[in-house]
């Protein structure tokens, strides 16, 4: 089965993003309001490819019931560990595999994945082509416009699409960009003709600055040729930004007490202690925009514990 083909356009999607959509957060924003399709936090092929590195891969490609329809996505820059990953993954019950070819993430750009690959385009094909060819997984791309300047699309976008790739997701900035400009929707014209002439069954997604469904129907209105809309940082001014509801205050407190619960399970039932710090960077999502917000946010970041975060949120 290929999911990219088996759900209607527009396709709505969470975009990954490190240290945000783990197995936790997926369930959370499926309470909420679930996206089409799940991207899981990206992987390093090269640790799947360690034994060393193996437990912590396969932790990060643990999968929920509600996660499903879900993309596993993955990075490094060695063809043969592609290649061992892809085996793997489709056995893990995934749907799909995305490779990632433009995180930003400095760490990721020195070890030459990520947005690096554009640097490296020729090493970027092999490692597409060996996970491909070896897996019987829609393989998809995820990517940036350039490296340095917008007008590298041209070139990048163009090698890409002669690849044929299941999908190809484009956040409209280039790596040096990141997101301190505004996304280039200028460009969105452009790159379906590109689209259209050299890989017309490549469905093309499109991220940045992409705020919620209304957001994502608007511009499908305006370009229906787009097959698919990714959010990401969209959910953190709201997390039911897949619906068309605007969550009250108290739905916003009943979603981190299940935030809260699932995390406090995930503790529990995890091999190897699993640290509270990274929880703290949910609290904006649900206080926020009420009277006294600020103050109560401050008073939980200076909380090390569920219990402590529950003492807080009932005075």
């Amino acid at each position: 089965m290929n999911i990219w083909e088996e759900i209607k356009k527009p396709i709505l999607i969470l975009a990954p993003m490190e240290g945000v959509t783990d197995i936790i957060f997926r369930q959370v924003i499926a309470k909420a309001g679930r996206p089409d399709l799940f991207f899981t936090e990206f992987t390093n092929v090269s640790s799947y490819a360690s034994e060393k590195g193996r437990g912590n891969a396969l932790e990060r490609l643990e999968i929920a019931p509600t996660d499903r329809p879900i993309i596993a996505q993955i990075w490094g820059k060695e063809p043969e560990h592609f290649k061992k990953t892809v085996k793997a993954l489709e056995k893990l019950g995934f749907n799909g595999v995305d490779l990632n070819f433009g995180c930003p993430d400095k760490n990721v750009n020195k070890a030459g994945g990520g947005a690096a690959m554009i640097k490296t385009p020729e090493l970027a094909i092999e490692c597409f082509k060996n996970a491909k060819e070896n897996t019987a997984l829609p393989v998809s791309i995820k990517t940036r416009l350039g490296y340095s300047k917008p007008a590298e699309y041209r070139e990048w976008l163009s090698l890409l699409l002669n690849e044929h790739p299941i999908a190809l997701t484009i956040h409209l900035r280039t790596k040096k960009e990141m997101s301190k400009v505004p996304a280039h929707f200028e460009l969105i014209p452009e790159i379906i003709k590109l689209r259209e002439n050299l890989s017309p069954e490549t469905k093309l997604i499109v991220n940045g600055d992409i705020r919620d469904r209304a957001h994502a129907m608007k511009l499908h209105q305006k370009y229906p040729e787009v097959d698919g809309f990714m959010i990401g940082r969209g959910v953190f001014a709201n997390p039911y930004c897949f619906t068309n509801h605007i969550p009250t205050q108290e739905e916003l407190m009943d979603l981190l007490n299940f935030h809260l619960k699932l995390f406090e399970n995930y503790q529990k039932s995890c091999s190897h202690p699993i640290s509270f710090e990274p929880l703290k960077h949910f609290f904006k999502i649900y206080i926020n925009n009420f009277p006294g917000a600020s103050i109560l946010r401050a008073k939980l970041m200076e909380t090390h514990s569920i219990e402590e975060v529950r003492t807080i949120l009932a005075q």
